[in-house]
């Protein structure tokens, strides 16, 4: 399981709207948190052009202070948590990726976008960077005008979409402990539809038939992994199959369903049933309004 949630943080409102459920991870998982603030200075040189080298110097260590208190303020609101902080100096996206690879079972958590200015990055860019480099897996929250920065999110729920593939069903051990570790319920999701690049038109009157067909096999298929974690001690598990190629069902589940997060997996494989997981899940995360939980294919 995870060994530590690594947070970074800008300094914007919207960036800490991670913030209520990274609370809720510390507390659920007993795991240590480690506030993650960067000093960019390339941005910064944008401003000190005509400026001396001390002066520039100045400003850099003025940021990494002003930082370093930044962080220190929000760790205070982590009670009874184990919470360190840290300020590196470089590009948001490299540092990130490479402070997590440190250790495997570090968790990422972010927004998916923030605010820009002289020392805070374009989270929403940078989230995409860490989305495609990280080889750790990361949870990332989609930020909103009106989320809240405090207090503790509640997680209940993990939908975890499956294709058929055993690469996406990497993502059901990850799942597996976490419900045992956090009482979570888990609903197991299948979209089925006829090969997008044959319209039912051309099936005749066969269309309706390898529809069922397909929606049985879906059911069939979930059912078996259903079992499978029912085995394992997971009581609190449903299933759900839907027509349509992936992204939207997925979306529109997560929507129906309370206090959930979506797990997937980062890439699967495409063909006559299955969905290309590394385009949906990119999907899902940029329409989501809901947490993705994002599970590295090994």
């Amino acid at each position: 399981m995870y060994t530590r949630l690594l947070i970074p943080l800008d300094g914007s409102k919207v960036a800490e709207q991670v913030l209520p459920y990274a609370r809720f991870l510390a507390k659920a998982l007993t795991i240590p948190v480690e506030l993650l603030g960067i000093v960019d200075p390339v941005p910064l040189a944008d401003f000190a052009e005509v400026w001396e080298r001390s002066d520039f110097d100045k400003l850099v260590a003025e940021e990494t202070k002003g930082t370093a208190q930044y962080l220190d303020t929000t760790a205070r609101s982590f009670p009874g948590a184990e919470v360190r902080c840290s300020v590196e100096k470089g590009t948001p996206d490299e540092v990130i990726i490479a402070k997590a690879a440190a250790d495997e079972k570090t968790l990422i958590v972010m927004a998916t976008h923030g605010r820009s200015g002289i020392q805070r990055w374009l989270l929403g860019s940078i989230a995409d960077k860490v989305l495609h480099g990280a080889t750790n897996h990361l949870l990332l929250v989609r930020a909103s005008e009106q989320g809240e920065t405090d207090g503790e999110a509640i997680l209940k729920t993990a939908v975890v979409p499956l294709d058929g593939s055993t690469l996406a069903e990497q993502a059901l051990s990850c799942v597996e402990e976490l419900a045992k570790r956090m009482q979570l319920e888990v609903v197991l999701m299948r979209a089925y539809a006829l090969p997008p690049a044959v319209s039912a038109d051309e099936y005749g009157s066969y269309s309706e038939e390898l529809i069922h067909q397909l929606e049985a096999e879906a059911r069939d298929y979930l059912s078996e992994k259903l079992n499978e974690l029912k085995l394992k001690g997971i009581t609190h598990v449903s299933l759900v199959t839907d027509l349509g190629y992936g992204a939207q069902e997925i979306i529109e589940l997560a929507r129906k369903t309370p206090d959930n997060f979506i797990a997937m997996c980062t890439h699967g494989r495409s063909g006559f049933r299955r969905w290309l997981l590394g385009s949906v899940t990119e999907r899902v995360v940029r329409h989501s309004g809901d947490p993705v939980l994002i599970v590295r294919a090994a």
